[in-house]
């Protein structure tokens, strides 16, 4: 994140004496990424965050690969993944490769007996349906319907869930998870230029302090395998925090869309990147204003990448029977275009009411065994006239 922040206490140096009302001194803890040389949070716990009471047996949830080579325009029908109780089961893996994993969740029942924290990858969850609260130590982030939430990897936290009707898109990053390039200035600040800017982003709030002892489950992912911990003092138990690496929401909603006279091409709608991959908001925007323009997408071969869409809602005049959260999955080395009739159909057309997240991954996607069980499997002769 380019943006400094700060909530609750924090000596007026780093690496400094910062004692507690009894005279005891606060554990500070550097939480830092690439090592020592990029962004960093320095964090003020009541007590050492190494209080190990218990390890237990450390169990795989590595996605089944079912299908791991292919060439094959490919359509899941997201919502045909059924609500879990629990909100680690609940996530299933669908379209995966070394540099993401794009995951589908319905969780009913909001995290309350134990914590949970990704250590190899950044997590993006998108909110399709639902609304709640991300806790953290770093404070609280309310979301709702649209909501981007941005987690670094390291970082602990709970879901807690208003109601049990809940659709969750979610992209776990092996590579930091950040605003496009392009899109900042030098010194890290959102240009003029950029479809969002630093005022559109929800910061984390109402840092509550858990000075509690106890035995606190922390269920921490890497390398495909869930470790349990069981720590001897609550994990949110942050006085004090300052830096730039700490969870943050983003709304698809205060996207703003960058139109033309003429078509424009994906680019104009990314909003984060990652090492080999991007991701992209398509929202309500008024159409091209040439008035001989063609409003839907030309054919196009994807040469370098894959391209998955999620449909979130509206009117997609590119493509016949689309649902909500329907992903498509159009490989690389094969064109895909719009549907028969709906490039005559969309001439004329002065805006669009969709809204859907894409991802273009540069490696070659695979599919698990999830993914098979919701696969229509006849959309690739959608095309046909």
């Amino acid at each position: 994140m380019p943006v400094y922040h700060k909530l609750g206490q924090i000596p007026a140096k780093r690496h400094t004496v910062f004692r507690k009302p009894d005279g005891n001194l606060y554990a500070e803890e550097l939480v830092s990424t690439e090592g020592f040389s990029s962004l960093y949070s320095l964090v003020y716990h009541c007590y050492p965050p190494t209080i190990v009471k218990h390890l237990g047996e450390p169990y795989s949830v590595e996605p089944k690969i079912a299908r791991e080579k292919h060439l094959k325009h490919t359509s899941l029908i997201g919502f045909n993944i059924k609500p879990e109780d629990d909100y680690l089961k609940s996530r299933k893996p669908v379209l995966v490769n070394s540099d993401l994993h794009i995951v589908l969740a319905a969780p009913k029942k909001s995290m309350t007996d134990y914590f949970y924290k990704n250590s190899q990858a950044d997590e993006m969850i998108f909110v399709h349906e639902g609304s709640g609260k991300l806790k953290t130590g770093f404070g609280d982030i309310k979301f709702s319907y649209g909501d981007y939430l941005i987690i670094p990897r390291g970082t602990i936290y709970q879901m807690e869930f208003d109601n049990e009707q809940n659709r969750l898109f979610i992209v776990e990053s092996f590579s930091p998870l950040r605003p496009p390039k392009r899109y900042l200035n030098q010194y890290g600040q959102l240009m003029e230029h950029s479809p969002y800017c630093e005022r559109d982003l929800r910061l984390p709030e109402n840092l509550q302090t858990h000075d509690e002892h106890g035995d606190f489950k922390v269920l921490i992912k890497k390398q495909g395998l869930i470790y349990p911990y069981t720590y001897g003092t609550h994990p949110f138990d942050y006085v004090g925090w300052d830096g730039y690496h700490y969870p943050y929401a983003f709304s698809i909603h205060d996207f703003e869309p960058i139109t033309g006279r003429l078509h424009q091409p994906p680019p104009v709608h990314q909003t984060f990147e990652g090492h080999n991959f991007v991701v992209c908001s398509f929202v309500p925007r008024k159409y091209d204003y040439h008035p001989d323009s063609i409003p839907a997408p030309y054919n196009h071969s994807n040469v370098d990448s894959d391209e998955v869409l999620y449909y979130v809602d509206g009117d997609f005049m590119s493509r016949k029977s689309v649902v909500k959260g329907q992903i498509t999955l159009h490989p690389g080395g094969i064109p895909h275009g719009p549907h028969p009739g709906t490039v005559e159909k969309s001439i004329g057309k002065e805006k669009t009411d969709e809204l859907a997240v894409m991802i273009d991954p540069f490696k070659p996607l695979m599919l698990t065994e999830d993914a098979i069980s919701i696969e229509d499997e006849n959309y690739h002769k959608s095309w046909q006239v």
